[in-house]
């Protein structure tokens, strides 16, 4: 309708990089706008004050709508998005030598494999699993052994090929599109680490705000 202000919608990131610390914050660094083309490249060059330096702070969507609001105040903006963006500076990764990573991983490697293989032991071991089997083998065969190796290979095997279908990964390559548990595990991981430093920079800039103003 003519005359009717255009809205202005932000979706603030969770987590966000910069090249330097010394460099200027826009909009379009912490968030995606989304109106009329011209609008949205004027909303997205709106430049953001951090409250505190430092290789790593936060950015309110207040701290945004605030930003725009200044440079755009006949525009109504609405928050679709984050409460809080976590921004931090892009640090070089460092190098990697290969003779130090193959030691790392041939070092976790022999930790997963002696933990892995101790917690099937103990299963084993609390429900009788090779009793169990020998029983197996005399109803089903008819001889009672000690090591009824007709049973224990085959469930060796379908063991290995449970735990790799359950993972769905090996060799570096998925059976399906879908995330493996441990992803699945990684990202519920960093969100909380995420949400903890959030948390942890908030608590700092309001006792620093306190302290200013006493």
């Amino acid at each position: 309708m003519w005359g009717e202000k255009v809205e202005i919608y932000i979706k603030p990131k969770k987590k966000a990089e910069i090249a330097a610390i010394n460099n200027n914050l826009y909009v379009k660094d912490v968030a995606e706008v989304y109106t009329d083309a011209a609008l949205r490249e004027k909303a997205e060059n709106v430049k953001l004050t951090p409250i505190t330096k430092g290789d790593t702070f936060v950015i309110s969507a207040f701290d945004i709508i605030k930003a725009i609001s200044a440079a755009l105040p006949s525009h109504p903006i609405s928050n679709v998005g984050e409460i809080d963006t976590l921004v931090s500076v892009a640090k070089k990764p460092p190098k990697k030598s290969k003779i130090w990573s193959f030691i790392k991983i041939a070092f976790i490697c022999i930790i997963l494999f002696a933990g892995s293989t101790s917690a099937i032991m103990a299963f084993h071991t609390d429900s009788q699993l090779g009793t169990v089997f020998k029983q197996f083998h005399k109803i089903f065969v008819g001889e009672e052994i000690e090591k009824p190796l007709l049973i224990n290979i085959p469930y060796s095997i379908g063991l290995a090929l449970g735990i790799m279908v359950f993972f769905n990964h090996f060799a570096g390559r998925k059976f399906t599109k879908e995330p493996s548990p441990i992803q699945v595990e990684m990202e519920i991981y960093e969100k909380d680490i995420e949400d903890a430093l959030i948390q942890h920079i908030d608590r700092e800039q309001e006792n620093a705000k306190k302290g200013g103003d006493t």
